[in-house]
């Protein structure tokens, strides 16, 4: 009997996973939490917005200084002016990139399902305040939807989600909560079913719709896909404990190749109408990201540890670091997979949402982006993963000094103040949050490979660890 024989046969001689789920109240007391909870966030956002508007519909007075001084800017206000938006221009079907990177004729640096929300968001409206209003108004339920989600399949840790800081800063900073919405739906489907059957239907029926799931986020904004290899692994492997292979099998390879084939479909169909109706425009979106250069506004370790390089002038630099970076993300891709196939020889489960999140954290870190509404992609692993709750309240202390010390910095060097970082708190903030979210990054990626589910079994959980 091999080692990961024996590992199954142990998972699978396990008790049964006590139910986690809250029940009817409590389940409504979560979602309510966390609809008072997205208020907030609006209203952070929207002291920006108003109360006088130019013949653009661009909020009066002083705009930029207020959203830098004040920390309420948001990018789905800012982008009212710029990507045709305010002219109801429908998206990607007539646009296109300048050779500087300027997006024009509808052309938007998002996939096409978030392109076609923004569109929706601003077809009505004529002021970027009407705009955030909207926009917040379309994107609240998937917020809700997540917190509900959460408290299904791992009780009042989804708190976490539902009350934590990172909601009320990033809510409606970008147009983030319903691809975490998908990618948490997908892990729910995999692990709780749905209708009458639930978790008792085959696991390649539930993993080929997570994979739709996880595709339909990827036209949202890209990293679902990233969650799609573990996903591929686990139901090769036969999911937990390998209790779901086929008969003498050592391997369900058909069943993989079935998930992974439904994600690809789903993606294509959804893209194929507006590669085929505004090919140019629909890659503009692509070639912007591609082509986006590390500077002062993306916040990552590329731009900051390799200072004076790093200058956007510098185009050798900013070519090289494109290819760096990329590379840097596929190596912690395939260590996350390979570290977590190593877990799978050792206990005969396939650990794929663990290294689901770690190869986030690889994103995070290593990506020549880090947009600050990008915490709303962790905070559920957070939720799923039991972690130290060290791991947590540093990371959200980092998460909050960038979030709110990087626009406060803008402002500082932007409005003549003094911005050096022996004269500024500000700065101090910004960085504390790029090395300290650097460093808990680093360390997340092990913890989360390391780290026992939520969904599936209960365990015994050493002191300190975040349990609820």
């Amino acid at each position: 009997m091999t080692q990961g024989e024996v590992g199954r046969r142990r998972v699978a001689s396990e008790p049964s996973p006590t139910r986690r789920a809250l029940g009817r109240v409590a389940l409504v007391l979560l979602v309510l939490l966390c609809g008072l909870t997205l208020l907030g966030g609006y209203l952070n956002k929207a002291r920006c917005a108003g109360p006088q508007f130019d013949q653009w519909g661009r909020s009066q007075p002083d705009y930029k200084e207020r959203t830098e001084r004040d920390a309420c800017y948001s990018d789905i206000q800012h982008l009212w002016i710029g990507r045709d938006i305010d002219r109801h221009v429908f998206p990607y079907i007539g646009g296109r990139i300048s050779p500087d990177g300027e997006l024009s004729g509808g052309a938007i640096e998002y996939p096409v399902l978030t392109g076609l929300l923004i569109w929706v968001g601003a077809n009505r409206v004529h002021t970027d305040a009407g705009f955030l209003l909207v926009s917040a108004l379309l994107l609240a339920p998937f917020g809700l939807l997540t917190a509900w989600l959460l408290g299904r399949m791992s009780g009042w840790r989804a708190l976490l989600w539902a009350v934590g800081p990172p909601l009320v800063l990033y809510a409606f900073h970008n147009w983030d909560l319903p691809v975490v919405a998908c990618a948490v739906a997908a892990g729910y489907v995999v692990h709780r079913g749905w209708g009458r059957r639930g978790a008792d239907r085959p696991l390649v029926q539930r993993a080929t719709a997570a994979s739709v799931l996880l595709a339909v986020g990827f036209c949202l904004k890209l990293y679902p896909a990233i969650f799609v290899p573990p996903l591929v692994l686990y139901v090769a492997t036969g999911g937990a404990g390998g209790r779901e292979l086929p008969a003498g099998r050592r391997y369900d390879l058909v069943g993989a190749v079935r998930v992974a084939a439904a994600a690809v479909v789903t993606a294509v169909l959804i893209n194929l109408p507006f590669a085929l109706l505004g090919g140019q425009g629909w890659l503009a979106s692509f070639d912007f990201q591609r082509t986006r250069r590390v500077d002062i506004t993306t916040n990552s370790i590329w731009f900051w540890g390799l200072r004076p390089y790093s200058d956007p002038s510098n185009l050798p630099f900013q070519q090289a670091i494109g290819v760096v970076s990329a590379v840097a993300v596929a190596g912690s891709f395939l260590l996350a997979c390979a570290l977590g196939w190593r877990r799978y020889r050792r206990e005969g489960s396939y650990p794929w949402i663990q290294v689901s999140a770690a190869m986030l954290c690889g994103f995070l870190l290593l990506y020549k982006v880090h947009s600050p509404q990008y915490t709303l992609w962790l905070v559920p692993m957070f939720v799923l993963l039991r972690i130290r709750l060290g791991w947590v309240i540093g990371y959200l202390l980092a998460d909050a000094a960038m979030g709110i010390g990087i626009f406060r910095w803008y402002w500082e060097i932007e409005f003549g103040r003094p911005s050096g970082i022996y004269d500024s708190f500000a700065a101090q903030a910004v960085v504390i949050g790029v090395w300290g979210r650097a460093a808990l990054l680093a360390g997340l990626f092990f913890a989360f490979l390391a780290a026992r589910s939520t969904v599936e079994r209960d365990r015994p959980v050493p002191p300190g660890v975040v349990n609820a």
